[in-house]
């Protein structure tokens, strides 16, 4: 399962999938900003198709999301 969450914690989106990718991420993210909005920011783990995936949406999205990323985050 991998989740989304805002700020305060709470959980804004989530998806069950079996193999993580960029597609998956590019897929997930894209139904999260669908629903809750283009965030300024957004803070990620050290996965490279997360980084890809929110790299492939800023190229459809007039404002890019700020990416901060850390490896140590825990999943």
């Amino acid at each position: 399962m991998y989740r989304a969450v805002d700020k305060q914690g709470r959980t804004i989106d989530f998806l069950f999938i079996k193999h993580w990718n960029t597609k998956a991420a590019k897929r997930f993210f894209k139904k999260a900003i669908r629903a809750n909005g283009v965030p300024e920011k957004i803070t990620i783990d050290g996965s490279a198709a997360n980084k890809a995936g929110i790299e492939a949406n800023n190229q459809e999205i007039e404002t890019p999301i700020i990416i901060r990323q850390h490896r140590k985050l825990i999943h």
